[in-house]
Order: C-alpha cells, then sequence, then structure tokens
C-alpha cells in the first residue's frame, strides 16, 4: 500500500511539473507570437504613413526626419519578423538545441539578427535626435549638411555598423551561446573565457548606452531650444508659430522613441555591462 500511495504522488507531482512547464511553454509561445504579430503590424503602418508624409515633405527640411525615422521603422520591422520567426521556430523544435542545430549555425544566425536588430535602432535613435537637434539649431547648415543622398548614406552606414559589430564574434571565432531559456542566443555571458568574451558584449553595451546617452543630450538641448524660441517676440508670428509646431511634433516623436528605448534596453544593457565587469576581475 506504501509502494501505491508513494506512486501515485510521484504521479501527481510529475503531473503537476508537466502541466506547470506546459503551461509556461505555452504563455511564452503565445506572448512571442503576439509581440511579432503586433511589431509587424504597428510597422507596417507606421511605414505607410511616413512614405504618405514623405511624398509631400520630400524637398522640405522635414524630408531627412523622415528618411531616419523610416530606416527605424523598417529595421524594427525586420527584427520582429526575423526574430520573432526563428524563436517560434525553437519553441516548436521543443528548445533541443542539440538535436536540430549541433554545428550552432542557427544559434549564430540568430545571435547575429538579435545583436544587430537590437543595436540598429538604437543607433538610428540618436542618428534621429542628432538630426533634429541641428535642424533646430543650425537650420542652414542643415539645409546644407543634410541632404536626402547625405542621409541615406549615414542611413547605409549605421546598418554597415550595426553588422559588423554583430559579426564581430564570428570575425573572432567566437560562438554565440544559447541563453539560459534556451529561446534564444546571445553573446557569450556566462562561462566567461578570456578578453574577447568579455569585450564583445561590453563593445554592444557601450555603443547602446552612447546611442543613449547622445539622444538624451540632443532631444534636451533641441527642447530648450524650441521652448527658448516659443517665449521670444517674433513679428512673422504665424509662420514661426507654424515652424515650431512641426519641430515639436517630431520632438515628441523623438521623446517617446528615447523613452522606449531608455525602458527596453537601456536598464537591459547597464545591467549587462555591470555583470560582465564584475565577471571580468577573473581576468585582471
Amino acid at each position: 500500500m506504501l509502494h501505491n500511495g508513494s506512486a501515485d504522488a510521484g504521479c501527481v507531482v510529475s503531473s503537476d511539473v508537466c502541466n506547470g512547464s506546459c503551461t509556461k511553454k505555452e504563455v511564452s509561445v503565445t506572448s512571442t507570437a503576439i509581440s511579432m504579430t503586433v511589431g509587424i503590424v504597428s510597422n507596417t503602418l507606421a511605414l505607410f504613413i511616413l512614405i504618405k508624409a514623405y511624398q509631400r515633405f520630400r524637398f522640405k527640411s522635414k524630408a531627412a526626419f523622415l528618411l531616419f525615422a523610416s530606416g527605424l521603422v523598417v529595421t524594427d520591422f525586420l527584427g520582429h519578423l526575423i526574430n520573432g520567426s526563428l524563436a517560434l521556430y525553437v519553441y516548436a523544435s521543443q528548445k533541443d538545441w542539440e538535436t536540430f542545430d549541433p554545428h550552432k549555425s542557427l544559434c549564430d544566425f540568430f545571435g547575429v539578427c538579435m545583436a544587430f536588430f537590437g543595436l540598429t535602432p538604437l543607433l538610428l535613435g540618436s542618428l534621429m535626435a542628432v538630426e533634429r537637434c541641428i535642424g533646430v539649431t543650425r537650420p542652414l547648415f542643415h539645409t546644407t549638411a543634410l541632404g536626402s543622398h547625405h542621409v541615406k548614406r549615414l542611413l547605409g552606414l549605421t546598418w554597415l555598423l550595426g553588422l559588423l559589430v554583430a559579426l564581430l564574434p564570428l570575425l573572432l571565432q567566437r560562438s554565440y551561446q544559447v541563453q539560459h531559456s534556451r529561446s534564444w542566443c546571445f553573446f557569450r555571458l556566462q562561462g566567461l573565457r578570456d578578453w574577447v568574451d568579455v569585450l564583445l558584449p561590453i563593445l554592444f553595451c557601450m555603443l547602446g548606452l552612447l546611442a543613449l546617452l547622445v539622444s538624451l543630450v540632443c532631444n534636451t538641448v533641441t527642447f530648450l531650444t524650441l521652448l527658448q524660441s516659443r517665449v521670444q517676440l517674433d513679428r512673422d508670428y504665424h509662420r514661426h508659430s507654424r515652424n515650431t509646431s512641426h519641430h515639436s511634433e517630431m520632438v515628441c516623436q523623438l521623446l517617446a522613441i528615447m523613452l522606449v528605448s531608455c525602458v527596453c534596453w537601456g536598464i537591459n544593457i547597464t545591467f549587462k555591462k555591470c555583470f560582465l565587469l564584475k565577471n571580468s576581475n577573473t581576468f585582471i
């Protein structure tokens, strides 16, 4: 009787554990699918609006901002689509990396995508903040120095920088690592072997924090400049008010982007940097 009771109790416990893990898995898959869908739909809508706006302001000072914004939206759209699809595939494969990815090629690709689509939007957000700061504080220089071809070149260089940072581990023959949840891959954060393993994620963190800092400084300068211009008396009040309104609209959009970036990435990047610096004491 004791044996049967123990066996029944064991079955109940194992059943509870199975139900709990299955429930967590279903929640994770559902949240991933919802996040992916919302990201794709919202970015598609935003891109449609930006294209319409760019056609309207193509030859005005707002065109540069709209090009940067379109680049940010396209990058975020591809990030949700690619990373979300990879995460769903990992869940569908029961997160058994040893079986479906024995050579770690998928993990490396996943890691490159996570690094690229994580860093590049932060860099683009800082570029948008710099562009608006120049447009408000140095309008003549903005008109001559930030034409459409210059903006497109800056977009290409930003994507290239993000891709270089993402590919750096593979160029140095350092594979990406499956993270604790086993649902995604990123820089090696556990079991650091030498300074290279420490420097790679720290480089990612430093660039991300620098982008957030530049955005904060430029948006603050832009906001203070607009605030000062609003309280000054101007003879051509209506034109001045209309231009200030356009600038204020773009600054509000930048502040929203910066807030989301700080909440989603700022805390996470700072935590990772502190964690890496703490673990790097092993190699001192």
